[in-house]
């Protein structure tokens, strides 16, 4: 363990034992300390969007296929120019330093051996230079918490830029925090510096809670803003935290060149919709005008293919990571990610589709029990 501040993270790195990504969070509460547990698992009130999130994956099956004459499911895909071996990506969760001394840059390493998309955080443990090296070359987005300090957003956007980041990923669900009750009742502070609010603000982040860090950022996010971080930087700006087909038409009208479905894993407006719930339609809206990415509850992977089949090109998972962060460092996030993509290839093999463009032309079945 690496003590900072009184507050205890894991050095592990090692290889871990993955039964299914749902097995690694009560391996991993064992070894977070309380309140960055609390941070990273909870939702929002009372977290009904956070169970519904899960939930939503019952609403839809998988129709076996037989006779396919096909093996060896092909998981590879392109998607914003860049090909990777694998359409699930790393969500941008913030803060991983909680998890693991080596934070972020052990999930960078893990996701560029796999060949799949990492995304960073305006608000990770390590600073984006640092992320971007660590994955030595692999692809990575840019998550920016747009603050009211336009300055301080360019400091940010220049240094992704350098880095080599794919996109800027601009998080609109996100003006103000949701009420989180486990952070309440843990009084959790952030105990680690944030390594890009040290560099670029006057701020660390350390000691204090997420209501008081989102208070630096800007409450008023337009279209105009879209347009704005686009010119500046150069890059695509994708619009996370859409759940609404109306905001995907005013997202991609204001220049997104990609649009992000999520509702923050059940961490902002509780009583939302689940995201899976919402996938289909947003997608219809967006009818392929730019690429769509998905997260919220995604587990399995069988969970991959139903959020392909329903219009998304890029699948997100957070938390499952991170307690593998947390259990074994870089190694145990590679094993994570292996283990999804097995179950996902299983599911490929079994509804009889070759390539990721089969699964997002395959129909789900829509019975309830």
């Amino acid at each position: 363990m690496t003590e900072v501040n009184g507050y205890e993270q894991s050095d592990r790195e090692q290889h871990i034992d993955v039964l299914n990504l749902e097995s690694l969070e009560p391996e991993a509460e064992k070894i977070i300390p309380t309140g960055g547990f609390g941070y990273i698992s909870g939702g929002s009130e009372d977290d009904w969007t956070l169970a519904a999130n899960r939930e939503a994956f019952t609403h839809k099956q998988i129709y076996p296929r037989v006779l396919s004459d096909m093996d060896n499911p092909d998981l590879s895909t392109t998607v914003f120019g860049v090909n990777v071996k694998t359409p699930i990506m790393m969500s941008p969760l913030a803060a991983q330093g909680l998890a693991n001394s080596q934070g972020e840059k052990d999930t960078a390493r893990a996701f560029a051996a796999e060949g799949a998309f990492m995304g960073q955080s305006t608000y990770s443990s390590t600073s984006i230079a640092d992320t971007a090296a660590a994955g030595n070359g692999g692809p990575q987005f840019f998550q920016l918490y747009m603050s009211k300090d336009w300055d301080f957003n360019e400091a940010l956007l220049d240094e992704a830029k350098k880095a080599g980041v794919k996109g800027i990923i601009l998080t609109a669900d996100a003006t103000v925090d949701g009420y989180r009750e486990d952070d309440i009742v843990n009084d959790f502070q952030f105990p680690i510096p944030m390594a890009n609010l040290i560099q670029f603000s006057e701020a660390s982040g350390q000691g204090k809670g997420i209501k008081e860090i989102y208070a630096a950022a800007a409450q008023r996010i337009s279209p105009d803003d879209v347009k704005r971080i686009a010119d500046y930087s150069g890059l695509p700006v994708i619009v996370k935290g859409i759940q609404d087909p109306n905001d995907a038409d005013l997202a991609i009208g204001a220049g997104a060149a990609g649009i992000y479905v999520s509702n923050h894993g059940g961490r902002q407006l509780n009583g939302g919709p689940a995201s899976f719930d919402v996938l289909p339609a947003i997608a219809e809206a967006v009818n392929g005008r730019v690429p769509v990415i998905f997260d919220s509850g995604v587990r399995r992977g069988s969970d991959v293919f139903k959020a392909l089949a329903s219009g998304a090109d890029l699948v997100a998972m957070g938390r499952p990571f991170v307690y593998a962060l947390a259990l074994g460092g870089a190694m145990g996030v590679q094993d994570a990610l292996q283990e999804i993509n097995e179950e996902f290839k299983t599911v490929m093999q079994l509804a009889g589709t070759k390539t990721i463009e089969d699964v997002k032309h395959a129909q789900l079945a829509d019975f309830r029990y």
